[in-house]
């Protein structure tokens, strides 16, 4: 189990929680009393948790905001504090929404004793509202970046003083004294706010007897600036404000970098959860209406949905018919015509005439609801994905505490030297220790490879994607919009007849039908036929002198009994004519089949999934080469076949541009988007590329190996640079100033190797 931890000291909170009583830990707390509300604001009222709870038969549910969670082994924590309350069936947190679902049976426990158990362990809570966690996460992402420019000004400034100080070898001690009083008036307003983020989340761990890697931090830029400040009320030489600014500065921007990832990721199980909380009408038994929110139908009610409306539930259509939109679900352009005894489903849109449709499913057993269950559930293995950089890091709390005050002893027991020396020996371990270079190590390359793949149309909206990417082994493409432009186009437009198709464009003004706007594509100076009339789920009619002129398809223009090709088609039929039938197709992006063969080429195995039929996926598997394909793939298909790919070990790269592909995307390693995308598969990916070519793909994943390489190499470097430098500093012949100038030097050569990613080519 302690295998899940990232850091020593969430690993130590667990050993405390192991073997504490609870119940007993709560009663004192609170003094003896009954477990009370949390206050999530210090201002704001105390919240009746109690209000905001959904009744299930003999469950009842709690959707809550986290703050306060800052790893994996935090979310254990909770999750394992409400296992053990007599009762509750369900506790699952979500790192990267923070939300914590709660599920319980009604006569054991209660929503306000829950909610206190947690905020008892130094967690806020708050009913789940995605407006006012978007809000939260704005402001925590402003005062980042505050604390990120404080920081990044002090570290540059104090950087330029302690040159002088150093190169400076006739510098007299009053002007020596001078800079480093410069230094400190530079150093300590600006520590103390840029270091707030840790310092908060330090001292709040502490206060409720939990440790987190905060607290090492904090300790070391503590210990740093104080004996700073020491040495410079003393008249000292070794002063290493620079030290404690520049490793702020670069914590800083990982933890910036994190939060932005998360909002992203919140953001689109938010607009999906949108596309279902329309309201909807019901009709009684007695005629009338009534309109009520889509969690309140229940299976059985009878719905009624008009033209253009979205459908709020899952359920078979009653009567009426026509097109429904349904891309939400095969992400396919072309709607699915439905007629009675059909199933639809919430999230897609009625094109058609009026339905009336009876309720299967609703609120959360939809299929819109499953997928946003999907989609988080693979958000939270994803969150649990540990860097390799806090890996290594998970030892530093205890190792360097543990040598720092065995320097400090044995200086003081067996060297006999002063306390104020032997302290010095010690910060000169946690300063020589000190993780920037480690810190720096993924960071510094994540940030340079993401300025050279943004310089190329590329945006990386996760701080860890580049890493994932270098192990993918397998690429998954959606069809239609990612291989192919997503645009149906008439098939060889000189076949036809220009009267023909005049006046087929002509009618097809009048309809919106996504055929209907590739016919008129096709003809751009057509003008609108008078007296058009639409047949919903048929076509189009056009009464002239000659008689009925009909648009549409092949059963509606009486064309059953000639050939049929297994694509998209529209019929023209005049009076005493032939039918006329119009192909369409959908065209591959320009690179598509060399960008597959480059992919192929670098070892990768290159899988197409697509919600279109059979026939359509077979030519464009077969024209781009690609050997492994599937069709008729759903959103839960999707991520069924990545399942799969996942337990046969494994890792996936999904390129998708669907809002059907969200889930998938949101499931496999890591995922891609055209900038064309829909907005919820764009916040659902993990990178998204700007254009009408597939090649940013390539030359992400080239990007992203070499970007591996050099992480590697930083981390080897900077284990090989504690393991000679950390005896010197225990034996004392590392003093503050030597570890200062070691700790930057080590920085510099990561920040140096890692520039190397910003030129030349990915080979």
């Amino acid at each position: 189990m302690r295998d899940r931890f990232c850091c020593a000291g969430c690993a130590a909170a667990f050993d405390v929680i192991a073997e504490l009583d609870l119940d007993a830990f709560y009663k004192r707390r609170d003094h003896g009393s009954d477990a009370r509300p949390l206050r999530p604001d210090a201002d704001s009222p105390t919240i009746d948790y109690g209000a905001h709870v959904e009744d299930k038969g003999n469950e009842q549910g709690l959707n809550l905001m986290v703050d306060g969670i800052n790893c994996a082994a935090c979310v254990w924590l909770i999750e394992s504090a409400l296992a053990k309350v007599p009762g509750v069936t369900w506790a699952r947190v979500n790192m990267t929404t923070r939300r914590l679902t709660l599920r319980w049976q009604k006569d054991k426990a209660e929503a306000n004793d829950l909610v206190a158990r947690i905020a008892a362990l130094g967690y806020r809570l708050a009913p789940f509202d995605p407006i006012r966690l978007e809000a939260a996460t704005d402001t925590r992402d402003q005062a980042l970046l505050r604390a990120l420019a404080v920081a990044g000004f002090a570290a540059g400034n104090i950087m330029l003083l302690s040159v002088a100080v150093w190169a400076g070898t006739d510098m007299g001690p009053a002007t020596r004294e001078l800079m480093h009083w410069v230094s400190a008036l530079i150093a300590l307003p600006a520590i103390g706010y840029a270091g707030r983020p840790f310092f908060h989340s330090a001292l709040s761990a502490l206060g409720h007897g939990r440790v987190n890697m905060d607290v090492p931090i904090s300790l070391a830029v503590v210990l740093a600036t104080g004996m700073s400040l020491w040495e410079t009320a003393t008249g000292g030489l070794h002063v290493y404000f620079d030290s404690a600014a520049a490793l702020l500065f670069f914590l800083l921007i990982g933890r910036y970098l994190d939060s932005r990832a998360r909002g992203q990721a919140r953001s689109a199980a938010a607009h999906l959860l949108a596309l279902s909380a329309r309201a909807i009408r019901v009709l009684e038994s007695d005629g009338t209406q009534r309109t009520i929110s889509p969690g309140q139908a229940r299976p059985g009610m009878t719905v009624l949905v008009a033209c253009g409306e979205r459908i709020g539930t899952d359920g078979r259509v009653l009567d009426g018919g026509g097109d429904v939109d349904t891309s939400l679900i095969d992400g396919e352009s072309l709607p699915t015509n439905v007629a009675r005894g059909d199933l639809v489903f919430a999230g897609t849109v009625n094109l058609g005439e009026p339905l009336r449709i009876s309720v299967t499913a609703a609120g959360d057993d939809t299929l819109l609801a499953e997928i946003v269950r999907m989609m988080e559930a693979a958000e939270q293995g994803r969150a649990t994905y540990v860097r390799l950089a806090d890996r290594v890091a998970r030892l530093y709390a205890p190792v360097v505490h543990g040598l720092a005050l065995a320097t400090f002893v044995g200086w003081m027991v067996i060297g006999q030297a002063s306390w104020q020396v032997a302290l010095l020996y010690a910060v000169a371990v946690l300063i020589i220790t000190c993780p920037c270079a480690l810190a720096l190590a993924v960071p510094a390359v994540q940030v340079i490879a993401c300025g050279r793949l943004l310089r190329r149309g590329v945006l990386v909206k996760s701080g860890t994607a580049l890493e994932r990417l270098v192990k993918v082994d397998i690429v998954v493409f959606d069809k239609t919009g990612t291989l192919t432009e997503g645009r149906l186009d008439l098939i060889d437009t000189r076949r036809y007849a220009s009267a023909d198709l005049r006046l087929a464009a002509s009618m097809a003004l009048a309809s919106r039908h996504p055929l209907s706007r590739a016919l008129v594509r096709a003809t751009p100076l057509t003008t609108v036929a008078e007296g058009v009339r639409e047949v919903p789920g048929g076509g189009l009619i056009l009464d002239t002198a000659e008689g009925e002129v009909r648009l549409g398809s092949h059963e509606f223009c009486d064309a059953t009994d000639l050939l049929e090709r297994e694509s998209p088609e529209v019929w023209l039929r005049k009076p005493n004519e032939s039918p006329v039938r119009f192909a369409f197709a959908d065209r591959p992006r320009t690179d598509s089949g060399s960008v597959v063969a480059d992919l192929q080429k670098r070892g990768l195995d290159v899988v197409l999934l697509s919600g279109d039929r059979r026939r359509a996926v077979a030519d464009i598997a077969q024209r781009l080469g690609i050997r492994r394909w599937m069709a008729r793939c759903d959103p839960v298909a999707k991520v069924r076949q990545l399942e799969t790919h996942h337990h046969d070990g494994h890792a996936v790269l999904m390129v998708g541009d669907g809002l059907n592909d969200a889930p998938s995307l949101a499931a496999a390693d890591v995922s891609m988007s055209p900038s064309t995308a829909a907005d919820i598969s764009q916040n659902a990916a993990d990178i998204v590329f700007q254009g009408d070519r597939l090649g940013p793909v390539v030359e992400t994943i080239d990007v992203a190996r070499r970007a591996g390489r050099l992480v590697r190499q930083n981390l080897g470097f900077a284990v090989l640079y504690n393991a000679v430098t950390i005896p010197l500093a225990v034996a004392g012949l590392a003093t503050p100033l030597v570890a200062a100038i070691a700790m930057s030097t080590s920085s510099l050569l990561v920040i140096g190797n890692a520039l190397r990613l910003a030129k030349g080519n990915t080979s």
